[in-house]
């Protein structure tokens, strides 16, 4: 289930989800710019390294990976690095479609302070889990399942257009927005429990992804400025 769009036009312009995304995308093509090798260094220096963070040094000693300030910073600029074009292709498209709303209901600066504070919440919720991994932690979905959660909270009757793959059928429908990611958040936490044990997760994030959706949900009152209204 994927979804395309949703049926909740905020009649504003996101300003702020816009400069996000320009700013992923900005980093992105830096990193294709750098090649292969470079794009691996530049992931090891600006992700977010759990065992550098919680060992307070570098994991290797090879100097190119060296990040050149104090790791913890690393928690934001990891926010802003992908792993490939479906990585970035896939977080992008979900926060172009809930981000708009939530930060109409917040205002642009208390949207980035949100974001960022989301996104560092689903970090430490990885760090929590993996203290000594020494995989480099990216991508922008952390962040973005903050907005999820509370575009749940605020808009969950808003309907969302997903595509639906039944075998070889591909079917198009709108949901409401509380099933679509309640169900997201149901196979975060299957992958999630799926992962404990598991060396190095499967490669993704999972407790990031719940830490930073949860987060959303406890925090989205506190940056509420715009009233909306629910209908049940």
């Amino acid at each position: 289930m994927i979804p395309i769009r949703d049926d909740n036009p905020v009649g504003k312009t996101p300003y702020m989800t816009i400069f996000i995304i320009a700013a992923n995308v900005l980093v992105f093509l830096y990193q294709i710019m750098l090649g292969g090798r470079g794009g691996e260094e530049f992931i090891f220096k600006f992700g977010a390294i759990p065992f550098e963070i919680t060992h307070f040094t570098e994991v290797g000693t090879n100097p190119v990976y060296d990040t050149p300030f104090p790791n913890i910073f690393t928690l934001f600029t990891a926010m802003f690095i992908h792993g490939g074009f479906m990585h970035i292709i896939g977080n992008m498209l979900y926060l172009w479609i809930f981000g708009d709303n939530i930060e109409y209901i917040m205002g642009s600066f208390r949207f980035l302070l949100f974001y960022l504070l989301v996104g560092l919440a689903a970090s430490f919720s990885h760090i929590i889990m993996e203290p000594s991994s020494a995989v480099p932690m990216i991508g922008a979905s952390g962040a973005i399942s903050g907005v999820l959660g509370a575009y749940l909270i605020k808009f969950p009757k808003a309907k969302v257009l997903v595509v639906i793959f039944l075998f070889i059928i591909i079917q198009t429908v709108y949901i409401p927005a509380v099933f679509v990611l309640g169900f997201w958040f149901l196979m975060q936490l299957v992958s999630g429990f799926s992962s404990l044990g598991v060396k190095g997760g499967g490669g993704v994030a999972w407790w990031a992804h719940i830490g930073g959706f949860i987060t959303g949900i406890l925090l989205v009152n506190k940056f509420q400025k715009r009233r909306v209204t629910l209908y049940w």
